[in-house]
């Protein structure tokens, strides 16, 4: 009862280490502890827009609820203050259990559910309430080791906080991602946890303890670290099972590169399917009707040099390489490790017709934007074959800045193509994209194809359509072509009139120049074949 009261008043007591010691490793369990919790909510954000997409909306849900939550967490840690160490040791159990294992249950969820939201909120609530308990427990504590003011001690407390959540935010991107993925740098962070937590608690405040106290700190402690262990052991058993609900059982590549997790299925042209970050990319059985509708109508004009943004899947190249008076053919990606796949896997190299051993492609990794704004030639043609506008991550990449660099890109009678979304499912998005194109000095011509015929079936995309030859569903796919506009008067190059949309007729004509050069095994284009289009 005396200890208790000196610990509420602020005043030192017996420990075993000296004062300035405790006080050093109090702080250093705040630092360890608040980098583990930031990098259980950047775990929480990252993960929720990779399985449920929108990242700004998953970002504000996570860190609102979040804050919410570690307000009351606050309020809830006055009644543990006159047991400060035993609570305190017992919160940072469940924090290291709870965050830990939130990667591990989301994925779960998804897999073997098909819905993670109620997980998300759920663990963003009980993760905060856990996280707002622990400031006040540790401002008792550091009390508790020396003889300090409050405002001292709360602006100590801060400044280790501060600086901890610092570093769990850079090694979350740049140490745990790369090195060890999503779930196993989840099961990591959570030991890591567990371990400043008890070893603050067990050995500074050891004389705090009671022995029954002191044997439930140890019994928990060592059981999460137990059960954080044994899931990192069984990690991978438990991904490919969980892949397989996902993509289904023909999953032949799966990597998690710098830039996305990169994911392969099936093995021939009737099964095969590519994943960027869940959201299919590249559907064999479909992927020849986007990637000529995309190219083909661009080509209907002057393309000795061609550039391609994105298309690192080279099946965008395959159709421009068609062309035999193309000169070269630039492909900027952002990930080589897809270009390296395109390159080097036999079925997906196959689909795109072995482009990147032709001499006229050069591939460039870069970012679009960056690339363009560094670059000084001009083309006769630019595909834009990006993610999907509405995946919040290419933004910048359909924004009239980025069209403006494109703009000045182009050669005099260049032309630009845009994959824009389906404009039927989603108008905002596919109007925005074309206002956006105008906005950048470039005249529009807005284009779509319908999705799937009946009965037609491509490769699963439970994770969602993401552009670029993915599965259409029935919304189809919509486009932009664009030129540079005549001094004086509106036009698509020098002096030529607008319409509405883009003819069939003028689909039609280049589809056909392109048929005569269609390599040898080729399925027929889907181009010349009006009952797939209509105007926009």
């Amino acid at each position: 009862m005396i200890d208790q009261q000196v610990s509420l008043r602020g005043g030192a007591a017996r420990l075993p280490v000296r004062p300035r010691t405790g006080r050093f490793l109090v702080l250093a369990a705040v630092f360890v502890c608040a980098a583990c919790g930031l990098v259980y909510e950047l775990e929480l954000v990252a993960l929720a827009s990779y399985l449920i997409g929108d990242s700004v909306t998953q970002a504000s849900v996570v860190l609102s609820v979040m804050v919410f939550a570690m307000g009351i967490g606050s309020l809830l840690a006055k009644r543990l203050r006159c047991h400060a160490a035993v609570g305190f040791g017992l919160i940072e159990a469940a924090l290291a259990l709870i965050g830990g294992s939130s990667a591990l249950v989301l994925y779960a969820s998804f897999a073997w559910l098909g819905e993670s939201r109620h997980a998300l909120v759920g663990f963003s609530l009980a993760i905060g309430v856990l996280i707002g308990a622990e400031i006040p427990l540790l401002m008792t504590l550091i009390q508790r080791v020396d003889r300090q003011d409050a405002g001292g001690a709360v602006a100590d407390l801060f400044a280790a906080d501060y600086v901890g959540a610092l570093v769990g935010g850079l090694a979350f991107p740049f140490l745990l991602l790369p090195m060890l993925g999503q779930l196993t740098g989840a099961l990591f962070t959570g030991a890591v946890n567990a371990a400043a937590g008890g070893a603050l608690v067990l050995w500074v405040f050891r004389r705090d303890l009671t022995p029954r106290s002191r044997r439930l700190l140890v019994l928990a402690n060592l059981s999460v670290i137990a059960v954080l262990a044994t899931a990192t052991f069984l990690v991978d058993d438990f991904e490919r099972a969980a892949r397989r609900a996902v993509y289904g059982d023909q999953v032949r590549v799966a990597v998690q590169t710098g830039v996305q997790e990169v994911i392969l299925t099936g093995t021939d042209r009737d099964s095969l399917g590519l994943y960027l970050d869940g959201r299919l990319r590249v559907s064999a059985r479909d992927e020849h009707r986007y990637h000529e509708a995309l190219v083909h109508p661009a080509m209907n004009g002057p393309h000795a040099r061609v550039l391609v943004l994105g298309g690192g899947d080279g099946l965008a190249a395959r159709e421009v390489l068609r062309y035999r008076d193309v000169r070269s053919v630039t492909v900027v990606e952002i990930d080589p490790a897809v270009t390296r796949l395109a390159r080097t896997d036999p079925a997906l190299s196959g689909l795109n017709g072995h482009a990147y051993r032709d001499p006229r492609l050069t591939a460039v990794g870069a970012d679009a934007f960056t690339w363009l704004r560094a670059d000084r030639h001009r083309y006769d043609v630019v595909i834009s074959d990006l993610p999907d506008p509405g995946v919040t991550a290419s933004t910048k990449l359909y924004s009239a800045e980025f069209y403006g660099l494109v703009a000045e890109a182009l050669a005099p009678r260049g032309r630009l193509v845009v994959h824009a979304g389906p404009p039927e499912a989603r108008p905002r998005t596919f109007w925005t994209v074309e206002a956006s194109i105008r906005a950048g000095g470039l005249a529009t011509r807005p284009y779509r194809i319908p999705g799937r015929p009946s009965g037609f079936t491509a490769s699963p995309d439970r994770l969602g359509g993401g552009g670029g030859g993915g599965g259409s569903g029935p919304e189809g796919w919509g486009f932009v072509l664009a030129g540079a506009r005549a001094v004086g008067e509106p036009g698509l190059g020098a002096g030529a009139p607008v319409p509405r949309s883009l003819g069939e007729s003028e689909l039609r004509d280049g589809a056909r120049a392109a048929e005569r050069l269609r390599l040898p095994g080729q399925v027929p284009s889907t181009l010349i074949h009006p009952r797939y289009w209509e105007d926009a």
